[in-house]
């Protein structure tokens, strides 16, 4: 499937509110559990997007479609929302991450994109080019996969409970 910007600012605009339904007013044992050392918690989840909706995709495709000769994206600290969300509820990460993600959509959609703006170029700090498409296909990709990792470390606490359906449970058995 060809990357579609229309289509990709429909997921990404769907990101807030799935989340936000997948856990608002779930207690503490439900948002705050992980799959173990080094693992994040769905509400560690939220404070990553957030971070990232400040920090990653419209700054760097900014920096894409920018003037400047420089094109090097700042480096994204993968682990800040370790230290940036842990004094605030859910509730708030939630209303923030919802809030960020509709003032970047309407960014994203002011930027008139085209066929031709899509293959524009920005350096990454690991991976070198990247294309404005990449990037935003990138976005999408990410949202989908941490709502599935949200999803996934929920399936887990009742991973004993479900019994021998574990055998046909796959989210049970995923690696993390």
């Amino acid at each position: 499937m060809e990357f579609n910007i229309t289509e990709s600012i429909q997921i990404l605009t769907k990101t807030p509110s799935v989340i936000s339904n997948l856990l608002k007013d779930l207690p503490e044992t439900w948002i705050k559990t992980n799959e173990g050392v080094d693992t994040w918690s769905p509400y560690d989840v939220v404070g990553h997007l957030i971070h990232g909706e400040k920090t990653d995709w419209i700054p760097r495709a900014l920096i894409i479609l920018g003037e400047n000769e420089d094109k090097a994206f700042v480096p994204f600290d993968r682990f800040a929302q370790l230290k940036n969300s842990s004094s605030r509820t859910l509730k708030q990460l939630l209303a923030e991450f919802e809030e960020l993600r509709t003032e970047n959509i309407q960014k994203l959609q002011a930027l008139s994109i085209d066929e031709q703006t899509l293959e524009r170029k920005g350096i990454h700090p690991e991976f070198g080019e990247v294309t404005l498409k990449q990037l935003l296909a990138t976005w999408v990709v990410h949202d989908l996969g941490h709502i599935n990792q949200i999803t996934r470390v929920m399936a887990k606490n009742y991973k004993i409970e479900v019994g021998p359906w574990t055998k046909y449970l796959a989210i049970l058995r995923d690696k993390k």
